[in-house]
């Protein structure tokens, strides 16, 4: 192969062809060079800082523009009704999951730990503190800041008030709709240097959490990666199929980038750029949809940090020889589906999640310790499972309002089929 050629087989690649060769390569890397692959460290920084560059702005206005563009208040109701149903229908199967593979692989079992030291943990806030949390007293600062919750407050407070005023607001709607085109092109942009970030990230995580860290911690992490593996193949496809009655394989296909970008950057708010791109582009939900559903299970899907606290709560149940009875595990279901509301927003929700869950079926705090050194592991995970489960809640909407395009939808196997 000449070497004129080569740039061009580079970009007919597909996108998340060339972000899983950097993700592939970063943790040869990361392998091979130990913790000097952190020198790769500042691409992955970058990539990560141009991510959190678009998420306020880009929230913002695809939220006001996805809100005008329904014209309908209802409809919005309505919307955000099925969203928050789905969402906690899947928190409660992923908890259950998460329990079931421990129960089955028995992670936990001749594990010894002695408890010296106690984790300490944050109090999860009241309900009524979340509640007033919710609104901002300056939007601005709350823009400035990244207050993800306060600007969806405020953006669609925006929407609703410019459907309310009619044609006087529609010079407005067309900023915000010219704006989040804007948007749109610069998240393309700093998606072609996905690769490279991706490959910085993984280096320096492979390299630094290498097999010594993770070996005698090595069945729990397979056990969450399983659950997860499995949330997203049964639960998430067997919705899309049963519900929507579409092909989950296209669903799969179609989420690929947002997935790997998911898996190393372990942030849901930081991969929304790309979940939004991949819900429009590669499944065909309408703006409107995706611009809502989307920011808002990027704040409150927690169907991640559910299988994880599943997953650790019976692990630590098995490592201090604790029983738990029929009703602690229901118990552990309830919790961690209503804490899931209340604390998805705040820092080290996942944490929070799961101090809550160990308090109500009496299981030490302190064994939250154990799973402290390998966390950024299993929250590679849980960040997957949250965004796979933002798209496909998405799909699902848009498909139950008519907003789904069919024909992108099904693209790849119409082509497959031709």
């Amino acid at each position: 192969m000449s070497d004129s050629s080569r740039p061009n087989l580079w970009r007919r690649l597909p996108l998340w062809q060339k972000i899983l060769g950097g993700l592939a390569l970063g943790i040869l890397a990361g392998a091979l060079m130990g913790e000097s692959a952190s020198m790769f460290k500042p691409l992955g920084d970058i990539f990560i800082n141009a991510i959190k560059m678009l998420i306020v702005p880009l929230v913002f206005s695809t939220l006001v523009v996805g809100i005008t563009s329904m014209r309908d208040p209802q409809k919005m109701g309505r919307i955000g009704g099925k969203t928050i149903a789905l969402y906690l229908l899947t928190t409660a199967f992923a908890i259950a999951i998460g329990m079931l593979a421990s129960s089955i692989f028995q992670p936990g079992a001749g594990f010894e730990f002695n408890f010296d030291k106690a984790m300490e943990t944050k109090d999860a806030p009241s309900l009524v503190q979340i509640l007033v949390d919710l609104v901002p007293s300056n939007p601005i600062d709350a823009l400035a800041n990244g207050n993800i919750m306060q600007i969806i407050v405020f953006a669609i407070g925006i929407g609703i008030s410019l459907i309310m005023i009619g044609d006087k607001g529609e010079p407005v709607v067309r900023v915000f709709d010219s704006f989040a085109e804007v948007m749109y092109k610069l998240t393309e942009f700093v998606m072609a240097f996905a690769p490279f970030g991706v490959f910085g990230l993984m280096a320096h995580v492979s390299g630094n959490y290498g097999l010594d860290v993770l070996l005698p911690l090595a069945k729990v992490i397979g056990v969450a990666y399983l659950a997860s593996i499995v949330h997203v193949l049964v639960v998430y496809s067997g919705l899309l199929a049963t519900l929507g009655k579409l092909n989950p394989v296209r669903y799969l296909r179609g989420i690929v980038d947002a997935l790997v970008v998911a898996f190393s950057s372990a942030s849901s708010s930081g991969t929304l750029p790309i979940s939004i791109r991949c819900a429009q582009k590669n499944l065909g939900v309408s703006e409107g949809v995706s611009g809502f559903v989307l920011p808002v299970g990027a704040t409150i899907n927690m169907d991640g940090t559910a299988i994880y606290q599943g997953v650790v709560a019976l692990f630590i149940a098995q490592m201090t020889g604790i029983e738990l009875s029929m009703m602690d595990y229901g118990m552990i279901v309830l919790t961690g589906t209503l804490a899931s509301i209340g604390t998805a927003g705040v820092p080290g929700a996942g944490l929070i999640m799961l101090s809550i869950v160990l308090s109500q079926v009496g299981l030490p705090l302190e064994a939250i310790a154990v799973i402290a050194g390998i966390d950024r592991i299993l929250d590679m995970a849980r960040t997957t499972v949250n965004v796979a489960g933002d798209l496909m809640v998405t799909t699902l909407v848009g498909k139950s309002e008519n907003e789904l395009d069919l024909e992108v939808y099904n693209a790849t196997q119409q082509k497959k089929d031709a």
